[in-house]
């Protein structure tokens, strides 16, 4: 394994100085008329009016910064296994690739990997590991704490930005840590994005408009209850039949899914519920937060495209997945609030949403609101993960949300299971990409 990873390491940085070295060269050339690469000139006008309001990004800067963090990701999983004692983690700062390194046996061959590979070193006083440990320890001293305080903390995560840990909480204040956690910052718990309640009639015509992408609107029922929700991303289950991959919270009767009594989507327009598109043939809300809608046959047509789009524009088409990365500019779109972009904040938590577990997901700075769970998060072309809860999806409106937080100190967080997660718990499921 460890000669395996360094050949990889080796291959790696060399690809990524070949990246890297062009950018160089181009700053300092003479100024010339400004130009879109073509697959930039691909990204659909919702998209690219999104990124210069939330990001300030140009089309190009956000697919180059997208590709460089999944460079970096890759960096990441061969420097956890080959220098071990020394790194503390990785991200985007504004755009600027960082690979934190703390004292230890191999911090020297990892600098020297990491600067070779273009990458900005940063300095810190504690690895991963170290800080994992430190998680170990609070969970210790949790469960020597009576619930009153035990169940405060809602979920814990690094924070590799400042070296140090967040924790998730009820509220931020009356906490009282041990000294060893006297650094770790405290922030506010996540709630559930409620799917909005939905009354469905269904009607027998079809709707104008015959594909479903990701981001557009549809309508579960189940249980006699009705929930509307954002289609996540199209793919095809083991058999090859088509699926879309949406957030397990949608389904309204989640212990029927896969049987008989499963519940149903359907198509939603702006004057009422469309034709049936489904049943539920998969629902998770234990550990993740995701649901497989298995297409009828009449409508399996309707699924087979790997557009991500807001509801009854232009799509962006999806080439492949990417792994979360702090730092790396992330869009979302939904039925409520279209695109909207930010960047990954955290990494790789476990957090408590309401009653569930979200394991292993991460978080980002996007407004996500109600009616907007179960939508597409994307990172440059590549699939990244599935909406799931907010901090602020009880407000009507974004501009209402950045206000509020703003004055609280906050800011609008978005969370989200990794798409790269839902195919691994799926052997078989394939997304769909161009």
């Amino acid at each position: 394994m460890r000669s395996s990873l360094a050949r990889r390491a080796a291959v790696f940085g060399s690809a990524a100085v070949l990246l890297l070295l062009p950018m160089g060269a181009v700053a300092q050339a003479e100024p010339v008329e400004p130009q879109v690469s073509d697959q930039a000139a691909k990204l659909p006008a919702e998209l690219i009016d999104a990124l210069a309001r939330d990001l300030q990004l140009s089309p190009d800067q956000y697919l180059e910064q997208s590709e460089l963090a999944q460079k970096l990701a890759e960096f990441a999983e061969i420097a956890r296994e080959l220098y071990p004692e020394a790194f503390a983690g990785t991200w985007l700062d504004q755009g600027t690739p960082i690979v934190a390194l703390a004292p230890g046996d191999d911090r020297d061959a990892a600098e020297s990997a990491a600067t070779d590979a273009g990458f900005t070193v940063r300095d810190v006083a504690q690895s991963e590991q170290g800080l994992q440990t430190q998680i170990a320890k609070l969970g210790s001293w949790l469960d020597t704490q009576p619930p009153a305080v035990a169940d405060l903390v809602r979920g814990i995560t690094l924070d590799v930005v400042n070296n140090g840990l967040v924790l998730r909480a009820d509220t931020t204040g009356g906490l009282q840590l041990p000294d060893f956690l006297k650094d770790a910052r405290i922030v506010p718990a996540p709630a559930p994005i409620e799917p909005a309640p939905h009354d469905l009639t269904p009607i027998a015509d079809p709707l104008p408009g015959d594909a479903l992408l990701g981001g557009d609107p549809y309508g579960a029922l189940g249980g006699d209850v009705g929930l509307r929700c954002s289609l996540g991303f199209n793919a095809t289950d083991r058999s090859g039949h088509p699926v879309n991959i949406t957030a397990g919270h949608c389904d309204p009767n989640r212990e029927a899914a896969g049987t008989s009594a499963s519940s149903e989507a359907f198509a939603l327009a702006p004057n009422g519920t469309g034709p049936r598109l489904g049943t539920f043939s998969k629902s998770v809300l234990d550990r993740y937060d995701y649901a497989l809608i298995r297409a009828d046959d009449g409508a399996r047509h309707r699924f087979e495209n790997n557009g991500v789009r807001v509801p009854g524009a232009a799509p962006l088409a999806i080439t492949g997945t990417a792994d979360p990365v702090v730092g790396a500019p992330v869009c979302k779109s939904g039925l409520t609030t279209g695109f909207t972009c930010g960047v990954v904040k955290t990494v790789n938590q476990d957090v408590e949403v309401g009653s569930r577990v979200i394991q292993g997901g991460f978080s980002t700075s996007i407004c996500a609101l109600q009616g907007d769970s179960g939508g597409t998060i994307v990172t440059g072309t590549s699939a990244l993960g599935i909406s799931s809860a907010s901090n602020v999806g009880q407000y009507p409106l974004c501009q209402i949300a950045d206000v509020v937080t703003f004055v609280l100190g906050e800011s609008p967080e978005l969370f989200a299971t990794p798409i790269n997660t839902i195919l691994a718990d799926n052997p078989g499921l394939q997304i769909r990409t161009s």
